[in-house]
């Protein structure tokens, strides 16, 4: 079976840097596989027998397919098994379980990039909460289709590239972006109002890493103006949704979702700024969930550990 894997490696090329000493250096399992008695018992006792203080641990089982979910943090201090050992550790046991998981060390930050086109607000939530320390993440570069929101890079010291797009042009920009990406180590990718559809070719460089944010009119208000048609429909709901991205447009599986409420009173104008408001708080959620490694995506949906 395949086992997907991910680590934090250990040259200071690879990855972002490193999380402060004080916090302890730590690691998440994310962990999936068919259902069956004492699997919380034998991955906990695992952990117990290698010296392992789990700090935080979360399960889940979905009855409709039998299948099992868990997360489990632990702190590394006293562990007998050193952080580049993990996987060949952990390999035999997810083996005999059919189990997919991957393990992160909190050692290092993720590197983000911010692909934007001309609406700022969802690039601003995310640069402010990372002035504020809420992300353990690093963002070397943003990327875009217009320059309009240059100033807003510059304000923050982030690199911004331009790549202006048509038709002809789509493939080799793509390919250009990679590149951008590959230099700058990137390991997920946040669209912030991005209004451009990404390849299957280029997904596929970013499996279950790309967060997309989108209104939730769709598929009901899809294409230009939707906070429009939704106005003059007279809608008394309208939300929005993070979501990972797959080759099938908006419909990856889905890491947050919310809500607000419409009346006769709101103005289109109100609809819009209710809208930008969600955006930017849903994507922001769905950006922290990630970085935590609380998603564990399941087919066409996922289990979030809150």
């Amino acid at each position: 079976m395949n086992i997907p894997r991910e680590t934090s490696g250990t040259n200071e090329n690879d990855a972002g840097k490193r999380v402060p000493a004080d916090r302890g250096l730590s690691a998440v399992l994310l962990w999936s596989c068919p259902d069956r008695k004492g699997l919380v018992a034998k991955i906990s006792q695992f952990l117990f027998e290698r010296g392992g203080n789990i700090i935080d641990l979360d399960e889940h089982v979905d009855r409709s397919d039998n299948s099992f979910f868990l997360r489990v943090a632990w702190d590394m201090r006293g562990f007998s098994v050193p952080p580049d050992k993990l996987d060949d550790t952990v390999a035999p046991l997810a083996k005999e379980y059919a189990a997919r998981w991957t393990i992160r060390l909190n050692d290092r930050k993720r590197r983000l990039a911010i692909f934007v086109s001309r609406l700022g607000h969802c690039l601003q939530e995310i640069l402010w909460r990372l002035e504020l320390g809420e992300f353990e993440a690093e963002i070397p570069v943003i990327v875009s289709n217009h320059a309009d929101l240059r100033p807003i890079s510059e304000r923050y010291g982030i690199p911004f590239h331009v790549f202006p797009i048509t038709k002809e042009n789509k493939d080799q920009v793509e390919a250009e972006q990679l590149e951008l990406l590959r230099r700058e180590n990137v390991d997920t990718i946040v669209l912030a109002r991005y209004m451009q559809i990404l390849s299957p070719r280029f997904v596929r460089n970013y499996p279950e890493r790309i967060v997309n944010i989108h209104h939730s009119f769709l598929p009901a208000f899809a294409g230009a103006n939707p906070y429009r048609k939704a106005f003059e429909r007279g809608v008394k709901i309208i939300g929005a949704t993070s979501h990972y991205v797959t080759d099938v447009l908006d419909e990856g599986p889905i890491i947050e979702q919310d809500i607000v409420r419409i009346s006769h009173r709101d103005s289109l104008d109100d609809l819009i700024r209710k809208g930008r408001d969600l955006e930017r708080l849903v994507l922001a959620r769905g950006v922290r969930l990630h970085l935590e490694d609380r998603v564990l995506v399941h087919g066409r949906k996922t289990v979030v550990f809150g």
